[in-house]
Formats: structure tokens, C-alpha cells, sequence
């Protein structure tokens, strides 16, 4: 029989899967393999009756540059006593290309010891993709599709803003982060958004609904001071990853859970949340601002994807066949900004349970302490004597001290 590849994606849509599983194909193709694409991802891999068809050049030609995936996904996490053999052993199957996120990439790390345990030879490849850009690749790497997902979140929140600016008003805005700030960093600092609210900025302190809400309004009330009666803020949705449970009941808050147990935080309105607590803390301080939430994420998956991604792509998926051919298994593949492809070994960036970390804002970063810096909104305790004309008790706004931060971090 043929040799074979298989390919799955699975998590959620990222700009640039197509493109992958078009350069992977495609080269595969020429070096004799047969490709098939898995449909529902680790769900049909190890099912009965697993769903899937042999890709052929016209397909990849035709699906390269579009949004979404060809392949359709599933969150499906399946349980060590699920993983097994058959498919691999029928099909000839000789390498297994993951196309995924932390999760996807945490199970095949788990596939991957379980075919050496078996002493079973057949590769796996992984190919780190997420519009969160949280998988621990080398510093500066983005994973694909994070920069589409990015401009397409700018050209939304530069609407927003002008909308701000036109009906003097303030907008409280929600991006996808499942437990990382680099998406709503990444359009906060490009739209110019006086506040920007990560999870990884709370070093110092517990992560609360009050303390979000009165970073917000101290920007609020910065903006007051120079003039300037409109804005927008922006919060990752992985502030709801560090809250305990207790804070989030707090707020009524019913989560559904998905298959590898984080909260569907798709099911709900982050930015409604937000703004309805804006909301009181505005009425609590006798303060009139207008302010309006909007919701971000869905709309951003299946963009299409820019030139960024496209070129990125198509490295990553040829660079799946180098790292094969030269014998590699269990790893991400990367590749730098001169297109260097190189492997990154699931295995040295799990935890103790075998979970790929996520990588983190580095809020000490050159790019991060500036844009706090220079950018943001907020009052300090400069700011007292002229906030007063808004506020009773101005220090319950300072940023410092709501952070439990000395002074900023670029100091």
C-alpha cells in the first residue's frame, strides 16, 4: 500500500488553516504520499468509522487562501483509553499532521508516547495554531493566524472608536483571550484605546470584576481632565480565567463547560458584563458617561487570512516535510522571519501533566511598558487635585494602587 499522511485541525478556526493543509498536501502529494483529511479531527481519528477523504492537488489549489478550514473541527478531547492504532496501521499512515492550539497540541503530545510506548513508527507534527497566539514558541514568533485575526479586529475597533469620538460617548469592549492579553493588547495599542485590561498585568493582586471596573473608570475620568469626553477600553476575555469562582458567582455568571473543561465563554457577553458593572461603579461616583458594550471573537475566526499569514503558512506547512524528512517526531514546527524552520519539542514545554503551556503577555517587555507608558488613560496620584472635580475619592481610581503596583513598569 501507499504510503500516507493523515491531517486533522481541531480547537477553534484561525485564519490560515487552509493554507496549511493546501502546502502540506501539496507537497506530499509530490513526494508520492497519499494525504487524507480528517474530518471532526481527534473525534473521527480514533472512531469506528472515522470520517474522512483523500485530498487531491485540485482541492489544495482551490482552498489555499481562504478563511476557515476545509476540514471540519471538533474540541473533542479524547481519554487515554481512546487512543489506539487502527486507523494509523490501515491506512499505512506514516506521519499525523495536528493543526490546533494548547489543547490540540496537548493531545498530541499524549498520542505521540503513546505510538512510542507501542513501538509503533509514525510521526507527529504539530502546527501551532491560534488566533490567542498563546502557544510557548520562541519570543517574537506569532502562531498563525493571530495577525489576521488581529487586522481584522482593528478595522472593527477603529470603527468603534470614531463612533466614540463622533457621539461622545465611551465603549467597553470584550476580544477572545482564552487565558492570554495578545489579541486585545495587539488592537488596543494599534487603535490607540486609552485603556487596555489583560489578565497578566494583575502580578500584584487578585483578579476582580471592581478592579477592572475602576481601571476603566479611572481612564474615564483621565480623559475628563484633558478634555476629552470619549474612548474606548478594551478587556481580554482571560480576565475570567483568573477570577475564583466566588467572584464570578458574584456576578451571576452560569458558565457551560466544553469538552476539555474551560467555561464556553462564547455562550455569554463578556462586554455586557463588563459595561453593566462600568455602569454602577459610574452611578456609584455620581459621574454621567454613556457608555456601550461590544463584543468581539467569532467574527474574527474565519477571516480571511492577510499576506502576513499567507506567507507564514506556507513556510510552516512546507516545513512539516522538512522536519519529517529529517526524522523528527512529537514537535511543533516553527519558523523565523528569515523562514528558518526548526522543531520545538512538545515534551520540553509541557507541565507536570502533560499540558502545553500557554505563553503569556510579557508585560515586561519594551513593547508592553511603553504602551502603558505613553498610551493609556489613567490617573495616579498627580491627578488628585484635578479628578476631585469629578469624584469625591479619587484614589480609589489610582492605577498603581488598584494593580498594587510600585510605580510603572517601565521605571
Amino acid at each position: 500500500m501507499k504510503p500516507s499522511i493523515a491531517i486533522l485541525a481541531g480547537g477553534g478556526p484561525a485564519p490560515g488553516i487552509n493554507n496549511i493543509i493546501s502546502l502540506v498536501t501539496k507537497t506530499f502529494l509530490k513526494s508520492g504520499y497519499s494525504v487524507l483529511g480528517l474530518h471532526g479531527a481527534y473525534k473521527s481519528l480514533f472512531a469506528d468509522d472515522p470520517k474522512f477523504e483523500n485530498l487531491t492537488f485540485e482541492f489544495a489549489d482551490r482552498i489555499f487562501n481562504k478563511g476557515g478550514s476545509a476540514l471540519t473541527m471538533s474540541r473533542f478531547k479524547p481519554r487515554d483509553s481512546d487512543i489506539r492504532p487502527d486507523f494509523f496501521i490501515e491506512h499505512n499512515v506514516k506521519l499525523l499532521v495536528t493543526i490546533g492550539g494548547d489543547d490540540t497540541a496537548s493531545t498530541a503530545n499524549r498520542i505521540t508516547k503513546y505510538l512510542q510506548s507501542q513501538r509503533i513508527d509514525i510521526a507527529n507534527i504539530h502546527v501551532p495554531k491560534t488566533i490567542d497566539n498563546d502557544l510557548p514558541l520562541p519570543e517574537g514568533t506569532p502562531t498563525f493566524g493571530y495577525y489576521s485575526a488581529k487586522q481584522t479586529g482593528i478595522k472593527i475597533a477603529s470603527t468603534i472608536y470614531e463612533d466614540a469620538r463622533t457621539t461622545n460617548a465611551w465603549f467597553i469592549m470584550s476580544a477572545m483571550g482564552r487565558e492570554a492579553g495578545h489579541l486585545a493588547f495587539g488592537i488596543g495599542s494599534a487603535c490607540h484605546f486609552p485603556m487596555i485590561i489583560i489578565p497578566e498585568i494583575f502580578t500584584n493582586t487578585k483578579l476582580t470584576f471592581d478592579k477592572v471596573t475602576r481601571m476603566v473608570v479611572s481612564s474615564m475620568i483621565k480623559r475628563k481632565i484633558l478634555g476629552i469626553d470619549y474612548g474606548v477600553a478594551i478587556i481580554s476575555e482571560g480576565v475570567f480565567h483568573f477570577m475564583d469562582q466566588n467572584e464570578i458567582a458574584s456576578a451571576g455568571i452560569q458558565f457551560t463547560y466544553d469538552a476539555h473543561g474551560h467555561p464556553e465563554l462564547g455562550n455569554i457577553s463578556k462586554a455586557h458584563i463588563f459595561n453593566m458593572h462600568v455602569g454602577k461603579e459610574l452611578q456609584r461616583a455620581g459621574m454621567k458617561i454613556k457608555s456601550r458594550p461590544v463584543e468581539t471573537g467569532y467574527e474574527l475566526r474565519c477571516a480571511k487570512p492577510v499576506g502576513y499569514d499567507l506567507g507564514y503558512c506556507t513556510n510552516l506547512g512546507i516545513g512539516v516535510k522538512i522536519l519529517f524528512d529529517q526524522g523528527f517526531t512529537g514537535c511543533m514546527v516553527t519558523a523565523d522571519q528569515k523562514g528558518q524552520v526548526a522543531p520545538l519539542f512538545l515534551k520540553d514545554v509541557e507541565d507536570e501533566e502533560g499540558r502545553i503551556k500557554p505563553r503569556l503577555v510579557n508585560i515586561k517587555s519594551d513593547q508592553v511598558k511603553n504602551i502603558f507608558e505613553y498610551n493609556l488613560h489613567f490617573i495616579t496620584e498627580d491627578d488628585y487635585e484635578e479628578a476631585r472635580q469629578y469624584v469625591d475619592d479619587p484614589e480609589r481610581y489610582n492605577f498603581f494602587k488598584i494593580l498594587e503596583w510600585d510605580r510603572m513598569l517601565a521605571h
